[in-house]
């Protein structure tokens, strides 16, 4: 099997940089300009257009890469909760929703962006799910009719559990994007925000270490090895 080509082969930065600009704007609420700001401080002269293409360009490579491997890494488990839930998010003033899945240790698995919240959209974003990681041994949804209907066509119905506050996991999985929105002044097309959530979610699972469940000696050493890993993508 040939090497797969360089995918920084045609930038003159070096991969360093520009594996840099795409962490700091994917995983921090950041604007474009606050971007070409920060790294101004750190000697890095680059336009914010520049920032832009870069994350477009490689952002999506990254990601693919973190999901392949949490992929092959989470089929082993057969004891898999999934979370099911949708937001609303406004682009160019019109109403669409984000479908999004996360599993029982909160890594966000799947964002699907769509016009209507209905069977068809909500069969769409499982199947969406099913194909791409596999079967959960449990689904937790709210009370949405729209669920039901479409595992009842999947034959997955007896998998189903609802309940007061057991979707909170995938409700606060929201909270990150939301903060991204902001700094964004929302998006302005239906594609670019598939794309980006895409990123977002992948990045943010490369990154969370659930701070809140470890002592600092070990979410130190976590986070060391996850930008250690970082460093590393696409090389």
């Amino acid at each position: 099997m040939s090497k797969p080509a360089n995918p920084f082969r045609c930038f003159n930065s070096s991969p360093e940089v520009i594996r840099l600009v795409v962490m700091m704007y994917v995983r921090y609420p950041l604007s474009l300009r606050n971007v070409e700001d920060l790294l101004f401080e750190r000697g890095i002269d680059i336009c914010h257009e520049t920032v832009r293409f870069w994350w477009n360009r490689i952002g999506p490579l990254f990601a693919a890469d973190i999901r392949r491997q949490r992929v092959s890494h989470m089929r082993v488990f057969r004891h898999w909760r999934w979370h099911l839930d949708e937001v609303f998010v406004k682009i160019n003033g019109e109403q669409h929703y984000l479908w999004r899945a996360v599993d029982h240790e909160g890594e966000i698995l799947e964002s699907f962006v769509t016009k209507k919240r209905d069977k068809s959209a909500a069969l769409a974003f499982m199947k969406r799910t099913l194909k791409r990681q596999g079967k959960p041994e449990k689904v937790v949804t709210d009370g949405m009719r729209s669920y039901p209907a479409a595992m009842r066509d999947l034959g997955n119905l007896d998998r189903r559990e609802v309940g007061r506050w057991l979707n909170n996991r995938a409700e606060n999985s929201h909270l990150p994007l939301r903060r991204r929105e902001r700094a964004m002044l929302r998006f302005r097309q239906m594609k670019s925000l598939q794309k980006f959530v895409s990123v977002h979610a992948n990045v943010h699972n490369h990154f969370n270490q659930q701070r809140h469940l470890v002592d600092r000696k070990t979410y130190k050493e976590r986070r060391s090895t996850a930008l250690a890993e970082w460093q590393i993508l696409m090389a």
